[in-house]
């Protein structure tokens, strides 16, 4: 097996630990004059990423733990170490995959080394970026363009406190420095990265980029653009517009969501992934201009981690995607696509794979047409959970078409392949041509690889003969000539090599030198095969007492002197029938030209690849497929879509014209075949104008339509759960699961399911008869739902109710706890954690166990556990994606003493759990962080701590002033923004509750104040409520009275548009719904009026909102003006469309309400009131129409729909007398034609609408303005896909609203922050220390920035005061606010020069020009001499002054402009890294573009701007 990674990226073993540099090594000589000659060479470390340079014996290979480059140009009979290279801090080696002389060693840091000359010399190379160590990132750092090797694309990383990938880029070869492309990456690719692959355009091809971009550090990939750029993502014009632009990937619009790209052949794949489910959309292109979606027949959706693109063919993709409903033993479906990769069609079912997506698939290499692959024969009962896996192999010979055993004689063989890979490399062949190899065995099924013995084909896999016993790693040199094959082993006891000159006919051995033992690892040649070389390396001892590590070449020159003649040579046929005459694929026979199996001679054409030839064959049906936009229908291709008619044709509104096109069959492309005489298949046909049309859009009802349900039983309740699909789902329907139950004795009725959103309801067939207790949707993928019982199973579906399958959990749900028992991953869907009750007599605790095959297998964590949670997510790079923290009892026993502690694991169950702290009550997860309640025993109090990693935590720091009793309780409030909002009770006495909620900073270890006197209830639940889909918007309930004793609780409403950094009263409306004055008005809001609104504690349905993340800036609420809140039964119902800027009264009384449409449907219903309509509004709540959906009167209890608020349905819930009812309310009859956004704002269907701050004048919030689409209310459309809302977005300058007050600092009635009476600031100096690369600090202002704010420069209120220099950091803060060379000379050396010239001058015409200065001329006498010493140098020195006076603005603009540009270049180095390797470092901190492009060693060029010169930044440079 090759080195066929050398072409490419490849990682070296990270080190866990350093070892000694120095490697001891002695090389050892067999030379057998029968046999190879051998030499093995000890070191001292592991050899690891062995490579080849194509076309030569030149060999590469790293240590896995020393480091050290070692480097052979004998094929490696002999090493040294790469000269030009510091080892110690090489830790990946990376071959060029497209240039065979290139090579390149990199490091954490920014400084790299490359070679041009295959190792012999190299160069460093710097790429400004520390190379990323993010999970997408490692192992694919360089993408190298196919046909420019000096293109090449770098993945580092930026990191402000958390870090975050980018892409650097090079365009001769890493000669100067990387220069930035792109920030806030998943990954960079050239169109052109196969050299099969093209644009069409030669200017594209050369500089096109793709780019996944995320939608923000801690975003769902489902917010992730795909970008393309023609110019490295640079402003083409003086606008300073990047040039940029998302693809149209489904024919309306660019998509969201792109996770990967895939280059295969002549294509690239995209796929993309959505919020709520785990099927994923793929979208081809061979062009990159043109977009398709992937076809895949109905019951085959492309599933997150369940598909593979294969090796495929110049013509066609294969892809094998799962189709096994248990996990634990995968199978998938292979298939090939038509030429253009949108339509795939079924090749083989059950197909085997394992759990990594690995597949049992593998071209015959350089053949077209052939492969093999694995299948489980026992299919049916490996479902049922019964059996393990049989597997057979089979092979084809016509692409896919047909399969057929794998035989040597008349018995069959089965064969080990990639699923259990044993080597590098190919597994079966090579460029060898004809030559197969495999490990395998006779039977009816594939048995063990220790069973396995090893077989070989030259005809390309039609006849089989076996070879040496046992299991082999095998490799092919010298085209075919030479089959070398090395036993393995699970000792380290192998002495001897088997190799066969014959095909396999006959083997022999050669012993290993100086009786060596090993264990092999792996054996590999070069690429193409044509060698007589390979390279073995090897272990010798065993694995806990290794005594040293082996590379060993093994060279055959010299075996046979003969080089082969013609007459030793033979033309075989690749592919052959039955009957042994050339077999046709894609139009022609191929043919190579190789040795004889029985010649006594060697090739001995190193590098010289063997060249098939082609002939052509006549054409016949398989040398056809269906056109594009046909589909295949069993022997015919049936449209897809209207036909395309010619230009010109089908203009008269005749339906019963006719034109030529597509017969809907067309020759595959690149295909050779001969046309015979005759019709063809793909000769143009007639068709009728009627079909070059799509079928007329159904005219819309302009009517609502409503269906009503009505269920049996005297039940009064229901549990309801929406299974809503993604947007990359390509069925439609939406799917609700209900059932009624009774309030009081919670007993349940049966389970009914609708896909059409409550038009038709059925009931659901579960496969088993025991009762579900409870109903669980999975939280991040919406197709799935379990159905707990109080048994040892749990039913669930993975297809919204399509089907149903069950799992056993280890032991049966705690049915007194009232937390659920399953616990899910964000990211893996079949990813579980079960909490089981386990009882040995009356001694019973709860386990915590792991699945990580959807219930098929556990392993258990931890006994007497509270609870395990997944805290791992792919959002959130600065923790392990697979960590798991868990609550449990510091013993396993139930006794008093026996406390609480946090433990967690990175990956379970590799690493076991380690202990984070103890003596904890409770922990919660909030976005990132994790906070943990802890109790201290001596006080009896809580003690807050916070950790972002999962491991290490960090006490809370609240501020001095606030008063917390011992035992107050915490609530961890929605902390979305970067920080979390901690709401600590401060009053405790029953129904009298209120706290106050505290503001972390952006690592949730120090707070501020943000709002006192917080209403809560006796359950702590908060009066606090997010405004969904905008950023920083809050509102709270604060209590008055808070000395009022037994008083009742006064509330009043505040809303905060900067997250809690600032709260005001929420504006009243002037009038209400019968346009009446209220009892009072106030413009802003204040203590005597204002509207106030009904809170989390009062709501019925916790789970009902205020508003919606896709209905942008629209909150409804149940309120009233005045002073203080009233009573709910006098309220009325109130909206707001611009975020709480400005409120609307929408309805007299309390309304309930939904969101329809994105927010373009809004449906007011009544609540428990009878009544026989619904209002609705299409216009956000300017006008209100009503509906009658029943003749009798009904009580709604609640009116849903998705919660994307995506859909036109509704549905009303509700009991008419003791029936339970639901009512389908169907808005799609309003609107026909789905709305279409336009450049041109005149033409589109859409305005763009900012969220704004109500005390900024630039619209700013955040430090940004977003700008999102909503719908003009007067258009009669429809949003056909999800809306994307955010449209674009502008950083803003810093202003006051950007800060809060820092730790032990609170707000003035000014709105400025002051030092709290008798406390001091945090220590700045402690920045230093948590950041050992900053290199400054500031005196304290007072202020700190909002973490969620993005603004830049402007008024930095965090650093008004001094700057001082960090212990050990003085010479770099000195260089960062002194003065360069050049500024030094520009800022003094020039203007004395200018200084001296102009005091020169005046000096030299004080007569001539000026006369005597301030003198009384009589005649021509003088009253002093110009020469007099007392005259001339005064005035050469005034002069002077002057000069430098008038010059001093341009010198202070000039050196602020320096030491700022120095200090921005320093200022920004933090840690910001998860490893500890970072900290030594002296890490650059990205902000923008031109940190980039301004490069090392620049300076500031003096402005000569009058303005400036006047001071005009003196306000901004503070």
């Amino acid at each position: 097996m090759r080195a066929w990674g050398a072409s490419r990226p490849a990682v070296s073993v990270w080190s866990v630990f350093l070892l000694a540099t120095t490697i001891l090594w002695t090389a050892t000589t067999v030379h057998a004059k029968d046999g190879p000659t051998i030499v093995a060479t000890k070191f001292e470390t592991p050899p690891t990423n062995l490579h080849y340079f194509e076309d030569s014996n030149v060999v590469l290979f790293q240590e896995a733990f020393g480091r050290t480059i070692w480097r052979s140009t004998d094929g490696g009979a002999t090493w040294s170490k790469a000269e030009g290279i510091d080892h110690e801090k090489a830790v990946a080696l990376v071959m060029h995959q497209y240039d065979s002389k290139r090579a390149y060693v990199l490091t954490r840091s920014n400084h790299h080394w490359r070679t041009h000359d295959r190792g012999e010399t190299w160069q460093s190379f710097f790429t400004d970026a520390y190379l990323s160590d993010s999970p997408d990132a490692i192992g694919q750092w360089m993408k190298f363009h196919a046909t420019d090797p000096d293109k090449i694309l770098f993945t580092g990383m930026e990191c402000q406190g958390f870090c975050e990938d980018l892409v650097m880029y090079t365009d001769d070869g890493f000669e100067n420095d990387a220069k930035f492309l792109r920030g806030s990456t998943q990954g960079c690719w050239w169109a052109q990265s196969s050299p099969l692959f093209s644009t069409g355009e030669d200017d594209l091809d050369a500089q096109r980029i793709l780019c996944i971009v995320r939608g923000g550090i801690f975003s769902h990939q489902a917010d992730n653009r795909l970008l393309i750029s023609d110019n490295y993502f640079s402003a083409k014009g003086a606008d300073g517009v990047i040039q940029e632009f998302e693809p149209d990937l489904n024919g309306n619009g660019p998509v969201l969501g792109a996770v990967k790209i895939v280059e295969v052949k002549k294509f690239l794949l995209v796929a993309v992934a959505s919020r709520n489910t785990a099927e994923m959309g793929l979208f081809v292109s061979d062009d990159t201009r043109k977009w398709h979606r992937a076809v895949f027949p109905h019951d085959h959706p492309i599933i997150e981690a369940s598909y593979t693109v294969l090796e495929s063919t110049n013509y066609s993709i294969q892809i094998n995607v799962l189709s096994s409903k248990r996990i634990s033993n995968p199978m998938g479906t292979l298939f090939t696509s038509n030429s253009n990769g949108t339509y795939f069609s079924r090749n083989a079912e059950h197909v085997n794979r394992n759990s990594d997506a690995i597949v049992d698939f593998e071209k015959v290499s350089n053949i077209q047409g052939i492969f093999l692959l694995n299948q489980v024969d026992n299919w049916e009962e490996v479902e049922r959970g019964k059996e393990d896996k049989k597997i057979k192999t089979k092979i084809t010979f016509d692409d896919g078409r047909t399969f057929e055993s794998v035989k040597t004689g008349d018995d069959e063989i089965h064969l080990h392949s990639v699923t259990e890979m044993s080597n590098v490399g190919l597994v079966y062949s090579s460029p060898a041509p004809g030559l197969v190899m495999g490990n395998g065995n006779h039977g009816g099924h594939l048995k063990s690889y220790w069973d396995s013995h090893l077989y070989v084909s030259d005809d390309a896999g039609r006849t089989w003969i076996e070879g040496p016993e046992g299991p082999h790693k095998y490799e092919f040199g010298d085209q075919g000539s030479i089959l070398l094959a090395v036993k393995d082993s699970k000792k380290a006891d192998i002495k001897e090599i088997t190799y066969s000159l014959d095909h396999g006919k006959s083997w022999k051995t050669a012993e290993l030198p100086d009786n060596l033992s090993i264990f092999p690892w792996t054996l590999t040649t070069t690429q193409d095969s044509t060698s007589l070389k390979f390279v073995l390396t090897a272990r010798k001892g065993s694995v806990e007492k290794p005594e040293g590590f082996y590379v060993i070449s093994i060279d055959f020159e010299g075996l046979h002197e003969d080089k082969c003649k013609e007459s030793d040579m033979e033309d075989w046929y690749a592919r052959v029938d039955d009957d042994g005459e050339p077999s046709c694929v894609m139009g022609h026979t191929q043919k190579y030209h190789r040795r004889k199996k029985d010649a006594t001679c060697f090739i001995k054409e190193e590098f010289k690849d063997p060249v098939p030839e082609f002939d052509p064959c006549e054409c016949t049906d398989a040398d056809f497929e269906c056109d594009f936009n046909f589909v295949r229908d069993g022997d015919e291709c049936k449209p897809a879509a209207p036909i395309t008619p010619p230009e010109g044709a089908c203009k008269a509104d005749n339906p019963d014209e006719t034109f030529k096109g597509s017969s809907g069959w067309r020759l595959i492309p690149g295909n050779e075949c001969k046309r015979a005489g005759g019709d063809q298949k793909d000769k143009e046909k007639e068709w009728k104008c009627s079909d070059a049309k799509s079928p007329p859009t159904a005219p819309g009802s302009n009517e609502v339509e409503h269906t009503q349900m009505t269920f049996k039983g005297s039940f009064d309740r229901f549990e309801k759960h929406y299974l809503e699909r993604g947007e990359t789902n390509r069925e439609g329907g939406e799917t609700i699961i209900a059932r009624p139950y009774k309030a009081i004795t919670g007993e349940p009725g049966d389970i009914f399911i609708t896909h059409d959103h409550g038009k038709n309801w059925t009931k659901v067939k579960l496969p088993g008869k025991e009762v579900v207790y409870s109903i669980v949707t999975h939280p991040y993928v919406k197709d799935m739902a379990f159905f707990l019982t109080r048994e040892n199973k749990v039913f669930y579906t993975l297809d919204r109710g399509e089907h149903f399958d069950y799992f056993e959990p280890k032991y049966p749900p705690d049915m007194t706890s009232y937390r659920g028992p399953l616990a899910f991953h964000p990211d893996r869907k079949d990813w579980l954690i079960w909490h089981g009750k386990k009882c040995i007599g009356n001694d019973c605790h709860l386990e915590a166990s792991l699945s990580k095959d959807r219930g098929d297998n556990w392993e258990t964590i931890r006994r007497y556990v509270k609870r395990c949670e997944f805290t791992g997510s792919s959002k959130y790079k600065f923790r392990n994606e697979s960590q798991i923290v868990c609550l449990a009892r510091s013993r396993e026993d139930n006794d008093d003493d026996n406390p609480l502690q946090i433990l967690y694991s990175d990956e379970f169950p590799k690493l076991k759990l380690n202990v984070g702290l103890e003596n904890v009550i409770n922990f919660a997860t909030m976005a990132e962080f994790i906070v943990v309640a802890t109790e201290n025993r001596t006080t009896k109090s809580l003690n807050a701590l916070a950790s972002i990693n999962g491991r290490d935590y960090a006490p809370a720091q609240f501020p001095y002033n606030l008063r917390v009793p011992h035992t107050s309780a915490y609530t961890v409030l929605d902390s979305s923004t970067h920080a979390v909002n901690l709401f600590v009770v401060t009053e405790q006495e029953e129904n009298r509750q209120y706290g106050s909620i505290l503001k972390s900073n952006s690592n949730g270890t120090s707070y501020v104040l943000s709002a006192a006197g917080v209403n809560c209830d006796n359950d702590f639940f908060v009066d606090f409520e997010k405004m969904l889909g905008v950023e920083g918007v809050a509102l709270v309930n604060t209590v008055v009275n808070r000395d009022g004793g037994e008083e009742r609780k006064q509330l009043q409403t505040k809303i905060t548009h900067n997250d809690g950094a600032e709260w005001r009263f929420l504006p009243p409306p002037e009038r209400d719904v019968e346009r009446k004055e209220f009892s009072c008005y106030s413009k802003s809001g204040d203590e005597s009026c204002a509207l106030h609104i009904h809170g989390y504690t009062e709501r019925v349905d916790h789970r009902k909102t205020y508003s919606s993340e896709s209905a942008i800036g629209i909150m409804f609420g149940i309120g009233n003006v005045g002073p203080i809140l009233g009573d709910p039964k006098d309220a009325d119902t109130f909206m707001t469309t611009d975020a709480g800027i400005s409120w609307k009264m929408a309805k007299k009384g309390s309304w309930t309400w939904s969101f329809g449409d994105q927010g373009d449907i809004i449906v007011l219903a009544q609540s428990n009131t009878r009544t026989k309509y619904v209002s609705y509004s299409l216009d956000r709540g300017e006008t209100w129409k009503n509906h009658t959906f029943s003749e009798n009167e009904v009580v709604i209890t609640d009116i849903t729909t998705l919660r994307s608020v995506s859909s036109r349905n509704f549905l009303l819930w509700g009991h008419q007398g003791d029936q339970l009812i639901t009512v389908n309310l169907d808005f799609s009859g309003l609107a026909n034609e789905p709305c279409k956004y336009d450049e041109d704002e005149n033409k589109s269907d859409y305005v763009l609408w900012s969220p704004k701050h109500p005390l900024q004048k630039d619209g700013c919030l955040f430090g940004h303005k977003n700008f999102y689409l909503r719908k003009k209310s007067e258009r009669k459309c429809y949003n056909s896909n999800e809306l994307r809302q955010l449209h674009n977005v502008e950083n803003c300058e810093c202003t006051r609203e950007d800060y809060e007050c820092d730790y032990n600092y609170e707000m003035d009635n000014h709105g400025q922050c002051g030092l709290v009476e008798g406390l001091e600031p945090l220590d700045p100096e402690l920045a230093c220390k948590e950041n050992p690369d900053q290199i400054e600090y500031y005196e304290p202002s007072g202020f700190r920035r909002i973490p969620l704010t993005t603004c830049k420069n402007g008024f930095e209120a965090d650093k008004a005061l001094r700057p001082h220099y960090c212990p050990g950091h003085q010479e770099e803060f000195e260089r960062a606010h002194g003065i360069s060379g050049i500024g030094l000379f520009f800022a003094i050396v020039l203007p004395i020069a200018f200084a001296s010239a102009v005091g020169w001058w005046v000096y030299r015409n004080w007569q001539s020009k000026f006369g005597q200065f301030g003198q009384i001329r009589l005649g021509d006498q003088s009253g002093l001499d110009s020469d007099s010493p007392l005259v001339k140098y005064p005035v050469v020195a005034v002069s002077a002054v002057v000069a430098v006076i008038g010059a001093m603005p341009l010198l202070i603009g000039s050196l602020w402009r320096t030491a700022k540009s120095g200090f921005d270049k320093v200022r920004g180095r933090d840690n910001g890294g998860r490893y500890s390797w970072l900290r030594g470092g002296s890490q650059r901190r990205f902000t923008t573009r031109d940190s980039f492009a301004r490069g090392r060693g620049d300076y500031a060029i003096v402005d000569e701007d009058e303005g400036e010169l006047l001071g005009d930044d003196s306000d901004d440079e503070v």
